[in-house]
């Protein structure tokens, strides 16, 4: 590896790590349309270059989302119990769907990434105010919401940040606690995910170096390295800004994720 790339996955690593502790989204949002045009930069096989993506910046969210939530926990701001029962879903939903991402084709996975994220973000920018009765639900919704939160994750390997805070928002769970909370649960997400990629991509044939299944090491460790040393300081931020300035900050990096993946793919 030439040391013009590593130095680029220290930066990513960097910038990943603040994301995921600003945001609580794991920072896969960010990795995959960078390490995407990295990838295709390096010459990696085309056919292979967004699995790669997706299963490296899944094994990498494993240390930012330790470090993000460790730094969360200490201002108290994880619901546990929301954790626990929402993390079978989760790993259920975030294994089962890496089969079926391991079998789509570039393109699909690009358009599928880039429509959730402009959903995502313009849902938060219109700002609807939930009902104020509105509360968590019980075992069986939570459950049945992190299956769904598991498999949007692995299809576009994120910690599932971009779908449990607009989620916990939209139970009334104040935002600060529901970054704090969705960078728990990113940690299973990534677990899952990352096993479920090592497992479809082992003996795929014509793969790099140092690619063990579809995960990149090289990238991993790099990434992993810089984004566990800044988690902290995005969770910090997190706590200092108001919730509108969060709110948009969230809303603006998911629209320019979307735009960049399709640019990425189609120009």
């Amino acid at each position: 590896m030439e040391l013009v790339w590593l130095i680029a996955y220290l930066i990513l690593g960097v910038v990943t790590g603040l994301m995921a502790g600003l945001f609580g989204i794991g920072g896969g949002g960010i990795m995959v349309p960078v390490l995407t045009v990295m990838f295709t930069a390096q010459q990696f096989p085309a056919e292979h270059t967004v699995h790669i993506a997706l299963a490296t910046s899944m094994a990498a969210i494993v240390p930012t989302a330790i470090a993000s939530m460790r730094a969360h926990n200490k201002r108290q701001a994880v619901l546990w119990p929301v954790v626990w029962t929402i993390t079978p879903g989760i790993l259920v939903g975030t294994f089962g769907a890496t089969f079926l991402a391991s079998y789509l084709s570039a393109a699909p996975l690009a358009i599928f990434f880039s429509c959730f994220m402009a959903f995502v973000a313009f849902q938060m920018i219109a700002n609807k105010k939930p009902a104020p009765s509105r509360e968590l639900p019980g075992k069986v919704g939570l459950t049945g919401a992190g299956t769904g939160i598991g498999i949007v994750s692995a299809l576009v390997a994120i910690g599932g940040g971009s779908l449990t805070v607009p989620f916990l928002s939209w139970c009334n769970v104040r935002i600060q606690t529901a970054i704090g909370t969705s960078a728990a649960i990113g940690l299973p997400i990534a677990l899952s995910g990352a096993l479920g990629y090592l497992i479809n991509g082992w003996g795929v044939a014509g793969l790099p170096e140092l690619t063990l299944g579809y995960i990149y090491w090289p990238a991993v460790i790099a990434m992993s390295v810089m984004s566990f040393i800044f988690a902290p300081l995005g969770a910090s931020l997190a706590h200092r800004l108001p919730v509108a300035v969060l709110k948009k900050l969230f809303a603006v990096l998911l629209i320019g994720l979307s735009v960049q993946m399709l640019a990425v793919l189609f120009f």
